[in-house]
C-alpha cells in the first residue's frame, strides 16, 4: 500500500512522513509541500492512502481530496488539521479519518490500519469460481484458458465437492460417465491430472489442487465461490441463483436441484 502526505508546514510534513514509515505498514510514503505536485505523482504512480491538511494557502486539503478521487476513486484519504471547524466540511470528500493536530502516533496508526483493513475488505478474491450457469474460473479477474475440456471438467468437478476427496475412478466415472476404466482410460485420466496442474501452475495458483494419499481435492478456503456461499445461506448469492449450475455437465444435474430445492424453501 502506498501513500502520499500533503502539508504546506515542511516541518509538520516531515513528522508525518517519518511517522508513516515507522509503522512499517506502508510500502512507499512520499511528502509534498505543494498540492499540485502530489497531484501529478498520483496521476503517474499508484496511491492508495492520502494524508492531507486542510488549511493549505494554493488548494485547500477539500480541493486536493477531491481531485485526487477523480484521478483515483478508490483512493482512502485522512485529513490532519489543526482546526476542527473543517471537520463537518471534510465529510463531504468521505475520508477515512479526520486527526487534529497535534496527533499522537497511536491514533495515526489506528486509522491508517483501519484504512489497510477498508481496502483489503473491498479487494476482490484473487481466485473467484462462477458455478451459476456455466462453470468458469477466474484469476484476478482473468478467465482461465484450458487445453483440455476435461481438465477443466474435473477442476469443476473437484469445486462441486467443496474439497472432499475423489479417487481417480470417482473422478473418471463423473468425467466419462459409462466408459470402462481400463489402462487405457487411466492413461488419460493421468494426462488430464497432469493438464489440470499445468494450466493451474501457469496462472499461479497452483496450490489450490492437491494429489494426496491417491485421492483428488481442491482447496476450497482458498476460493471465492457463488456456491459456497449460496450454501452458507449468503442471501445475495441466493438471489443470484436462476436455476442453472454448471449446466455444461450433466453430473451436476443432482446438485442443481439441490440448490433449486433450497431456494424454493427459502421463499
Amino acid at each position: 500500500m502506498n501513500a502520499i502526505c500533503v502539508d504546506d508546514e515542511a516541518q509538520v510534513l516531515k513528522h508525518t512522513v517519518t511517522a508513516c514509515q515507522k509503522m512499517r505498514l506502508l510500502d512507499d510514503v512520499r511528502g509534498f509541500t505543494q498540492p499540485r505536485e502530489a497531484l501529478a505523482w498520483v496521476e503517474d504512480n499508484p496511491v492508495d492512502l492520502a494524508l492531507l491538511d486542510i488549511d493549505m494557502p494554493d488548494m485547500s486539503g477539500l480541493e486536493l481530496g477531491e481531485k485526487l478521487q477523480r484521478i483515483n476513486p478508490k483512493i482512502s484519504i485522512i485529513f490532519i488539521t489543526a482546526f476542527s471547524q473543517y471537520a463537518l466540511d471534510a465529510y463531504s470528500v468521505h475520508p477515512i479519518s479526520y486527526l487534529l493536530k497535534p496527533f499522537d502516533q497511536a491514533r495515526l496508526r489506528k486509522e491508517i490500519e483501519y484504512a489497510l483493513s477498508v481496502r483489503a475488505a473491498d479487494k476482490p478474491a484473487h481466485i473467484v469460481a462462477q458455478t451459476f450457469g456455466h462453470f468458469e474460473i477466474l484469476v484476478d479477474g482473468k478467465t482461465l484458458d484450458f487445453r483440455r475440456s476435461k481438465s477443466k471438467e474435473l477442476l469443476a468437478y473437484l469445486v462441486d465437492r467443496r474439497g472432499a476427496g475423489v479417487t481417480r475412478q470417482d473422478a473418471f466415472a463423473a468425467l466419462w460417465e459409462d466408459r470402462l476404466y481400463d489402462i487405457s482410460m487411466q492413461k488419460q485420466m493421468d494426462v488430464v491430472i497432469r493438464s489440470l496442474r499445468d494450466t493451474l501452475q501457469k496462472y499461479g495458483i497452483g496450490d489450490l489442487f492437491e494429489l494426496k494419499n491417491r485421492n483428488l481435492r481442491i482447496l476450497p478456503e482458498l476460493i471465492d465461490c457463488d456456491v459456497y456461499r449460496f450454501l452458507e445461506g449468503d442471501e445475495e448469492a441466493v438471489n443470484s441463483y436462476f436455476g442453472e449450475y454448471m449446466s455444461q455437465y450433466t453430473w451436476a444435474i443432482e446438485r442443481e436441484a439441490q440448490l433449486s430445492q433450497i431456494q424454493s424453501n427459502r421463499q
